[in-house]
């Protein structure tokens, strides 16, 4: 696999889990219901399945997959750099 395949798989998987952490974010912090109305529970009872501090798991899913989002656009985008030409090595003179 080449590197721009590569790229373009890790962009297709940040673009799905984008899409999936973001719904989950907004059903967990915008809905009233919380994820009881949710395609996908994301919540037991009142309390979220998993919360790392003030806020669910989902929200740190979806900061760490914007992330790589951004990473794999930039790295698609990214121009291409001339390769470095090596030159022999110049032999000083010694200072007499």
């Amino acid at each position: 696999m080449n590197c721009k395949t590569a790229l373009k798989t890790i962009l297709a998987i940040a673009v799905i889990g984008v899409l999936f952490s973001g719904y989950l974010s907004y059903m967990e912090l915008f809905n009233p219901n919380g994820c009881s109305d949710a395609l996908v529970k994301c919540s037991v009872g009142e309390k979220p399945a998993v919360d790392l501090g003030t806020l669910p798991a989902c929200v740190y899913g979806l900061i760490m997959y914007t992330i790589v989002l951004v990473v794999a656009v930039l790295g698609l985008s990214g121009k291409k750099e001339k390769p470095v030409e090596k030159t022999a090595p110049q032999e000083e003179n010694p200072v007499s």
